[in-house]
């Protein structure tokens, strides 16, 4: 579960600072350096925050033209273009979330008929710095448009919604179907795209039956941390296709609730043909910590506190979200809402009226002062320590509103998404400095978290009550896919009934549904990138360069060549940024210039007209050869070389 460009035309930030020649530059050139070898004095660097990105700002928009994107590996014959028919087939193709935690999308192919489940998005990570979102490869899709008759989304959370404005558009915009929250979630994202044409979003219920094409699908309720979650049913002349997204179940002790055990009722006399099921917690024994505790051990604090109380979550946690205003409202408190996406969720469930309070019981920000403090609690995004959300701008003190002190009280009930764990404590340290006391779910003597996905016992129960014939395992990782194998295969499953899949995998049911196989083929699956105004495939080469420019700076060096003589004109300007303070470096810096003046008119000698690329390349060389004899790092090193 996750929580919540470039044009043509889009400006350099480099593009000042320098005489240009384009056809003479190695590189582009910084507006900043952060010293220039000259004697102006500079002014000082202003330098961008390295924090992570925060989940509260709001998504730049894409000023781009759908019909012109270029899908990686475009201009390229299509890969998929000789795959046989699907005739009787049955042809299930995960493009995401199969190795990963995101990106969720699953296509259906059956004769003429082309059904998506899903269409979500990933967070960047350490290795794709400054790209904005991830998205599953479509391609497969565009060649394939006419045949789609509908997108299904399982659930709310962007890591199966948040593709959507990406998508839709280059498959031709089909048809959408979910549930009643779920596609007011979308209609709400989709309007921070007013330049996208308008979404066919058709709302049904878990009773609802659907042809699409020549296809049936139904619908069932599952349990998840958002409303309105549902599994999918693909009806087919070989059994039905069962898909319950994201899942957990409502227990007691390890006993599934009666609601839970009615809606898996339906199974018992269907034949499934097929399952693919979320994997993420299928590592962890037993039954998941039930929901409705944490309610309850949450609404205790709330009624025995008697400091104001910080609430931090996911705003995509909604149950736990509507239990808490309701919670505030019974003990007499009043709730402060702070975070765009929070905000935007709270206003969702009102709109739906699955959360009734009173008009005063949630008041804004700027009237909290006229309540003691013991009745305020604030509800907050930000619990991962996200850089401009709204727990972490209290916590720096850079928050307009809200300043923490000791007679506060935050509870932080999130768990640590694998990545965010130096941010968080960061979080609780700078929370703590100002005197405020923490509860965390690692810490508290009861639960104040659950998550969403169901543990191994859960999943045991829900295959024993599909009892499905072939099994996909889906949403995890690879490892998590492999444990639920051998859970499946524990349960009685033939190893030769179950595939698991990587993304892009073109996986069939053939032989009249008697046999599941992996294709030799693979649909395009390299991921394609929200980078700025870009949407397309940011080559390893970028990611490269932006993982070097973190990690050893860069150096630039600006010379100018007489084109008569072969000779420099004057000594290079040597400008550096993130490498080494060059000021506290003059030996460095005097060897680099001798060896930039040495190579340059050992290059240049005789030659006419002169080779700038050449040149620029026996620069680049030799310093760099240099630079990491000396010092270990490998900066990027560009040369402007320029003719008079």
């Amino acid at each position: 579960m996750l929580e919540e460009k470039k044009t043509e035309n889009k400006v350099n930030p480099y593009q000042s600072g320098f005489r240009r020649r384009s056809y003479h530059t190695g590189g582009r050139t910084p507006r900043s350096p952060a010293f220039v070898s000259s004697t102006r004095q500079r002014s000082p660097i202003r330098r961008p925050s390295s924090g992570r990105r925060s989940f509260e700002r709001k998504p730049r928009l894409p000023n781009y033209d759908p019909q012109n994107y270029q899908a990686p590996d475009a201009g390229r014959e299509s890969v998929t273009a000789n795959l046989p028919a699907v005739g009787e087939n049955i042809r299930i193709i995960p493009l995401g979330g199969v190795e990963e935690i995101g990106k969720n999308m699953t296509v259906i192919e059956i004769g003429e008929d082309i059904i998506v489940m899903d269409a979500g998005f990933q967070f960047r990570d350490e290795n794709t710095p400054g790209v904005d979102y991830i998205l599953p490869n479509t391609r497969y899709l565009e060649e394939r448009k006419d045949k789609i008759r509908g997108v299904i989304i399982t659930h709310g959370h962007l890591d199966h919604i948040g593709g959507i404005p990406y998508i839709m558009d280059r498959i031709g915009n089909p048809p959408l179907y979910s549930r009643a929250l779920t596609t007011i979630m979308i209609r709400k994202r989709q309007e921070e795209f007013p330049h996208l044409p308008p979404l066919n979003i058709r709302i049904v219920e878990k009773e609802d039956t659907l042809m699409l094409g020549l296809l049936k699908v139904s619908f069932f309720a599952v349990t998840h941390t958002i409303p309105d979650s549902m599994g999918i049913i693909i009806h087919t002349p070989y059994g039905q296709i069962v898909n319950p997204g994201d899942i957990k179940l409502e227990h007691e002790d390890g006993i599934p609730t009666e609601r839970e055990e009615k809606e898996y009722a339906r199974f018992q006399n269907e034949k499934t043909l097929l399952l693919m099921m979320d994997s993420t917690n299928v590592d962890n024994p037993g039954f998941s910590t039930p929901e409705k505790l944490v309610h309850k051990n949450i609404e205790e604090i709330i009624k025995n506190t008697k400091r104001r109380l910080i609430i931090g979550t996911f705003a995509s946690q909604l149950e736990r979200i509507v239990a808490i205003i309701e919670a505030a409202e019974r003990h007499g408190k009043k709730v402060v809402v702070e975070g765009r996406s929070m905000k935007t969720n709270i206003e969702i469930v009102l709109e739906l009226g699955r959360l009734k309070v009173k008009k005063d019981t949630i008041i804004g920000v700027e009237e909290m002062d006229s309540y003691p403090p013991d009745r305020i609690i604030i509800l907050a995004t930000g619990a991962q320590g996200d850089e401009f959300a709204a727990l972490m701008r209290m916590s720096i003190k850079s928050h307009k509103y809200v300043k923490i002190g000791p007679r506060d009280t935050v509870l932080l009930s999130s768990s640590i998404i694998p990545g965010n764990e130096t941010s968080v404590q960061k979080l609780k340290d700078n929370l703590t400095r100002q005197g405020a006391k923490i509860i965390h779910y690692r810490t508290s003597d009861v639960y104040i978290h659950s998550t969403g996905h169901g543990n191994r016992g859960e999943l045991e129960w829900i295959h024993k009550k599909i009892k499905p014939k072939f099994f996909i395992p889906i949403h995890g990782n690879h490892y998590m896919l492999r444990v639920h194998e051998e859970l499946a295969q524990n349960l009685g499953m033939p190893p030769a009934n179950i595939v698991v899949p990587d993304n892009g995998m073109i996986i069939e049911i053939i032989n009249k549904g008697e046999k599941i196989a992996a294709l030799k083929q693979m649909a395009p699956a390299a991921p394609v990138m929200v980078d700025g105004f870009a949407i397309a495939d940011v080559q390893e080469v970028v990611m490269r360069d932006r993982k070097m420019l973190a990690e050893d700076g860069f150096v630039v060096i600006v010379a100018t060549i007489n084109l008569k003589l072969g000779r420099l004109r004057k000594s290079p300007d040597i400008i550096s940024r993130g490498f080494v303070y060059l000021r506290e470096s003059q030996e460095i810096l005097s060897h680099t210039r001798l060896i930039v003046k040495k190579t340059i008119e050992e290059s240049a000698m005789n030659m006419n007209p002169v080779n700038f690329d050449y040149i620029k390349g026996n620069v680049t060389d030799a310093v760099s050869r240099f630079l990491f004899q000396k010092t270990a790092k490998r900066p990027i090193v560009i040369p402007v070389i320029l003719g008079v």
